[in-house]
């Protein structure tokens, strides 16, 4: 049989760009395991902006149902939270409230408290993860680097995490060298994508939409959060400026992590073309209706530590591939263009607009190989070895 899993995420199930949390966990009940996905518990500090605000309160409503069975295997459940948790006195409700609603559902459910597989870096302050037969740490992010986190908390319940979990998975290198410092059982996955459904863009039966097939081409596109922290913005404005015959289409939310973006370099370009968030199901249309697929990352502490997700939807859709120089992507130069600076970014876009650079072939060779099936076996069989391992030595400890 199978062990059920308790996947703490940082992500809500509903947002309309998927992340490794809601990936993960529908390959894991794919696969046969029972699976609680509880949404985020919180991590940056709350601010008095609507957005929050409307956040709070639909969690209070999200928060006094039960939890939702979404699909075989897969239950969904938004738990009850106080805001405020830089007082010790909120953290200490908190992990009371918690810790008994969790254990109330998985006993209502079923769930056993078998595997716990977290990506939400202060899980140590809401759970003795020693109550669960294994735990896996998945760091997707260097979270502590994002607008408006309390750091220090962070850092120091991440690294009793690290500690204390079984085994602690990485999307980038540069989280590796610093999570294998406290845990040697560290490994390397960079991020995948879902080829199949990426895929269809190449397809003739899908359509584009046409709010893109409205802007004239050549479509240069962007899917993602729009924050400034993450993205480039004024490398954005110098290349539409620099080609005013370009549609810039960027789909995502603004301020997605940062309420508080400030988006004036391209806010009022005629050229660039803020569409706003589109359904998942949709996105293999809308890159379909692109010329390039662009990454302009921003160049920081945060994204120094990241693997953007997009990179190889982009290369499933069969779509030429520019990005800013990001250390977690050199591996990949040979499907993608890589640049140093805005010149060179703008210079590798006009060059995949000629045709030039790596082929359709290769592109969607890199991508067949990065998919979520093939990563979460290979994890799986990790955890599994570990998961015999630490019973034998139960077992032996019980009889000596």
């Amino acid at each position: 049989m199978k062990p059920d899993i308790t996947l703490i995420s940082t992500a809500d199930w509903d947002n309309p760009f998927w992340t490794n949390k809601q990936h993960v966990a529908c390959e894991l009940a794919r696969c046969g395991h029972r699976v609680l996905y509880v949404e985020s518990l919180g991590l940056r500090r709350v601010s008095a902006t609507a957005h929050d605000l409307s956040r709070i309160w639909g969690r209070l409503r999200k928060g006094l149902r039960p939890p939702r069975q979404l699909r075989d295997n897969l239950w969904v459940w938004s738990p009850l939270v106080i805001p405020m948790q830089r007082l010790s006195i909120v953290r200490a409700l908190n992990r009371l409230l918690f810790g008994f609603s969790l254990r109330l559902w998985s006993r209502v459910l079923g769930i056993r408290r078998e595997l716990l597989w977290t990506y939400y870096p202060l899980t140590t302050r809401y759970l003795a993860i020693d109550g669960f037969g294994y735990c896996v740490y998945h760091c997707v992010d260097e979270v502590k680097a994002q607008p408006g986190m309390p750091v220090e908390e962070i850092e120091t319940a991440e690294n009793d995490l690290v500690r204390q979990c079984d085994v602690c998975f990485v999307t980038a290198e540069n989280l590796l060298a610093s999570r294998k410092y406290i845990n040697p059982n560290t490994h390397y996955f960079p991020n995948v994508a879902d080829f199949a459904h990426f895929a269809t863009a190449r397809s003739e039966s899908t359509a584009i939409p046409g709010d893109l097939l409205a802007l004239p081409a050549p479509r240069v596109g962007f899917i993602g959060a729009i924050s400034s922290y993450k993205l480039d913005l004024r490398l954005l404005a110098r290349m539409a400026q620099r080609h005013p015959e370009w549609s810039i289409v960027m789909i995502g939310k603004i301020g997605e992590g940062e309420p508080w973006t400030d988006i004036s370099p391209i806010e009022g370009l005629p050229n660039v073309h803020l569409i706003g968030p589109r359904a998942y199901a949709e996105l293999p249309g809308y890159l379909k209706g692109f010329d390039v697929a662009i990454l302009p990352s921003a160049l920081n502490e945060y994204t120094r530590n990241m693997f953007p997700m997009k990179f190889f939807e982009y290369l499933a859709a069969g779509k030429p591939v520019v990005s800013t120089d990001l250390h977690a992507l050199h591996g990949h130069r040979h499907v993608a263009t890589l640049a140093s600076d805005s010149e060179a970014f703008i210079a590798g876009v006009e060059a995949a607009l000629r045709g030039e650079g790596p082929s359709l072939e290769a592109r969607l060779d890199a991508a067949r190989e990065q998919t979520y099936q093939r990563r979460t076996s290979r994890m799986m069989a990790l955890v599994e070895s570990g998961m015999k391992e630490k019973s034998m030595a139960a077992a032996s400890r019980s009889l000596a």
